[in-house]
């Protein structure tokens, strides 16, 4: 079994939510219980909407609630370099071109051949010739995905000049090592065009996966869809529970009870974490 090492890589967009707690409390188990390493990264790609402040009340929740990395934190800010080196990767194999169009998926290749110049508020895509990617996931079991189809040409920087989340972080999970990959089922639909990425880039082998379950809020009406907590919305803040009164084991109990990994609501420490992960979803 290849060791394993995976990462929490928090966005400093807004502050903590129960929902990023049930991620710990995935992330943090199954690596504990696989003898496993988990890396910090902080997802600072996006300029205009990232934060000191959330960074440093990040940082603060994560020490208050008892996990604690194996390695120094991570910032996309200061991986440009490697960003650049991934690109010109790609356009060795003439596969990066600019777009001036608004984003669409899928997007259907429209700058293709329009031979658009690189410049201030004009994105780069790669191009994604159409393939199945197979892959399995440790809680969905084998998935078939086709990212031609679901998205077309991947933008991988965006017109204010970000590194998109899916270049960044497809280039941060090669460089840094990382072997499996542990998020919520929101994102199960990017892990095939990451996938075809990681691929174009060089990745020679890829890691393994867990998609988690979310918590999810009630829509405004009976029938109104669920949604994901969100840290826009402030929903079940940590900072807002811990100015509350609870302590750190009663909030990560109550976010492994909300998202179904304990029968009822209990204290739950970080060091304890590992025992409520089922073990089909460790059995790597």
């Amino acid at each position: 079994m290849r060791a394993i090492i995976t990462r929490f890589a928090p966005a400093p967009t807004g502050f903590l939510h129960l929902g990023h707690v049930v991620n710990m409390i995935y992330v943090w188990g199954v690596a504990r219980r696989l003898g496993g390493r988990v890396l910090l990264r902080i997802e600072n790609h996006d300029r205009q909407r990232s934060r000191a402040s959330y960074e440093r009340a990040i940082l603060d929740d994560l020490g208050w609630l008892g996990f604690a990395a194996d390695e120094p934190l991570v910032r996309q800010s200061g991986r440009d370099q490697i960003y650049r080196q991934a690109l010109e990767r790609l356009r060795a194999q003439r596969l990066v071109y600019a777009c001036d169009c608004a984003r669409a998926q899928p997007y259907p290749g429209t700058c293709r051949a329009r031979a658009v110049a690189d410049a201030d508020g004009i994105s780069l895509r790669v191009r994604f010739d159409p393939m199945t990617i197979r892959f399995d996931d440790r809680r969905h079991g084998p998935q078939l995905q086709q990212p031609a189809a679901q998205c077309g040409d991947m933008v991988i920087r965006d017109r204010e000049g970000n590194w998109t989340y899916q270049f960044a972080v497809t280039v941060d999970d090669m460089e840094q090592g990382i072997t499996l990959i542990v998020r919520g089922d929101d994102l199960l639909e990017s892990t095939g065009r990451q996938l075809q990425l990681a691929r174009l880039l060089g990745r020679q082998t890829m890691p393994m996966f867990l998609h988690h379950s979310l918590i999810m809020k009630r829509g405004v009406s009976a029938t109104a869809a669920a949604q994901k907590l969100s840290k826009s919305d402030r929903d079940t803040g940590v900072r807002d529970l811990r100015a509350a009164g609870w302590s750190a084991a009663r909030v990560i109990g109550h976010a492994a009870f909300s998202a179904g990994l304990i029968p009822e609501s209990h204290d739950v420490g970080a060091d304890e974490v590992s025992s409520i992960i089922p073990t089909s979803e460790v059995d790597v």
